[in-house]
């Protein structure tokens, strides 16, 4: 379970995030959703210990993500939006550097790696060098890197962007499974009907703080709005009319 409490980030002049709170809990997926530069990937890198909140309080599994990062991060998987691979390892050899990284020991290594292979269908592929792959085969060997330690949480950054249609669906596919697996599962993502589709929560954020957090059913019935995308506009201008 993901939890944030009252987070606070600037950058100079800039407050990315103004006492931002919401829950993530095991056994759902929740959307994290916000136009651009609402703080959304701010928060992510947060939860993943790339960003160190100026206030405020975030935990992974009740582990706080800033006083016990190393063990924060064993427990999630990430993938951050346009994450980049090693060119000149194959993507056999990305996932099993990231697998050590993330303390998969030795004596099992080859065989998670191998599993994850499977999982995600990159066999024909995954002893190849990654430098040329195209955008689909980077954000499965990306995806791969993200779940081979068996992390309880996953941090999804946009994970269909530049997707095909059949790999959008085999995706979506497997986030479902994380869901009936009881793993907690955030992600981002512009796409209103792949939210519709997958969410059991949603947390929308604008100008850094959140507007709204509830179900799909319940951001409708508070914004009077059967359409997601006009409840997800609603919720935007609630917070620009403060």
């Amino acid at each position: 379970m993901i939890k944030v409490d009252r987070i606070h980030k600037s950058f100079g002049n800039v407050q990315a995030l103004r006492g931002v709170s919401f829950a993530a809990p095991d056994g759902k997926i929740t959307g994290l959703l916000g136009p651009n530069g609402a703080g959304k990937s701010t928060i992510m890198r947060v939860l993943y210990t790339v960003l160190r909140p100026d206030k405020g309080y975030a935990s992974v599994d009740g582990i706080d993500v800033v006083a016990d990062s190393l063990a924060a991060r064993r427990r999630i998987g990430a993938l951050p939006h346009g994450a980049g691979l090693y060119p000149h390892l194959t993507a056999r050899e990305n996932i099993a550097y990231f697998a050590r990284l993330c303390g998969v020991e030795k004596g099992v290594l080859d065989d998670q790696v191998d599993n994850i292979i499977k999982l995600l269908e990159i066999g024909d592929f995954a002893d190849r060098r990654t430098k040329g792959f195209s955008q689909g085969q980077r954000t499965k060997v990306s995806l791969a890197r993200a779940l081979v330690h068996d992390p309880q949480n996953v941090i999804l950054d946009e994970p269909t962007n530049g997707l095909d249609v059949m790999a959008t669906r085999s995706l979506r596919d497997l986030i479902l499974k994380l869901k009936d697996a009881g793993r907690c599962v955030l992600f981002s993502s512009h796409v209103m009907q792949e939210v519709a589709a997958l969410c059991d929560d949603i947390c929308i954020i604008a100008d850094g703080v959140v507007a709204i957090d509830d179900s799909i059913d319940g951001i409708r019935e508070r914004t009077g709005c059967d359409d997601l995308e006009d409840a997800f506009v609603a919720a935007i201008h609630l917070v620009a009319a403060e």
